[in-house]
């Protein structure tokens, strides 16, 4: 049942976006620090909600619109229900949101839920019984996996993925911020 449940996670790697665009071209919305984004933290006019704040997409479809309606045209199309994403402004029903590549858009508010995820980045990750390195590792967690966010304490979040519940260090995944608990 181990050996399954290794394999589903390295599985869940896949690709986030079908015919993804960068909206900046230069990239210099995804070279930006964590640091400088969570320093500007404001509230939106809509849902009176803090901006920018972690959601994560509700559908397994999910069109992402140059603006903030049905006029404008669809740029891309998100296929990965679960993936957590930044919300960075709101108008009216619409909600401007940025994914961990740094890709921005606009999507309807529906299309969002609260309920909080977390995806690995960069490297294989190992998801341990405890908050601590020197705890046993549980799985082994691909770039691109993406796990629900539980808690997180000091340098650790807890998390689940493929019914394992384990802990991964807070700098290894994308979609909580450095203080945050997670739940907030």
């Amino acid at each position: 049942m181990r050996a399954f449940a290794l394999l589903l996670v390295a599985l869940l790697a896949v690709p986030v976006a079908a015919g993804a665009q960068s909206s900046d071209p230069a990239g210099s919305s995804a070279s930006r620090s964590e640091a400088a984004r969570s320093a500007r933290v404001s509230v939106g006019s809509e849902t009176g909600l803090p901006i920018p704040r972690f959601v994560t997409l509700r559908a397994r479809e999910v069109n992402v619109r140059t603006g903030p309606g049905v006029r404008y045209p669809i740029d891309w199309v998100y296929q990965r229900p679960n993936l957590p994403v930044e919300v960075v402004a709101e108008f009216d029903t619409w909600r401007k949101i940025r994914d961990f590549e740094g890709t921005e858009g606009w999507v309807h508010q529906s299309m969002l839920s609260g309920r909080r995820t977390v995806i690995v980045v960069t490297a294989v990750r190992m998801l341990r019984r405890e908050p601590a390195e020197s705890a046993p590792a549980m799985a082994r967690l691909e770039p691109g996996v993406i796990a629900w966010l539980e808690v997180c304490r000091d340098d650790w979040c807890e998390v689940e993925v493929a019914g394992i519940d384990g802990w991964l260090r807070r700098g290894d995944v994308w979609g909580v911020r450095v203080g945050e608990s997670g739940q907030d």
